[in-house]
């Protein structure tokens, strides 16, 4: 069975890639929209790695991440 942290680090892993082929259909959208949906992703994966992967840090973390996001540069 692999270690905890091997199983952390690649769900990490395959998030980010999941994110970045994710922005790929951002053509569309406002840079306030791609930062939103940015900082969502990193901030899931943020969350996810720091409280090991539990759902409730991820989706937290997802939240914090969308609303940095969201207020960055924005006018």
């Amino acid at each position: 069975m692999p270690h905890k942290h091997t199983i952390n680090s690649a769900t990490a892993a395959v998030a980010l890639a999941m994110s970045c082929l994710g922005l790929t259909a951002c053509s569309g959208m406002t840079r306030q929209e791609k930062n939103t949906a940015i900082g969502a992703g990193v901030g899931a994966i943020g969350g996810s790695i720091l409280t090991g992967g539990s759902t409730s840090g991820t989706l937290g973390g997802a939240a914090v991440g969308g609303v940095i996001g969201h207020e960055v540069n924005k006018k």
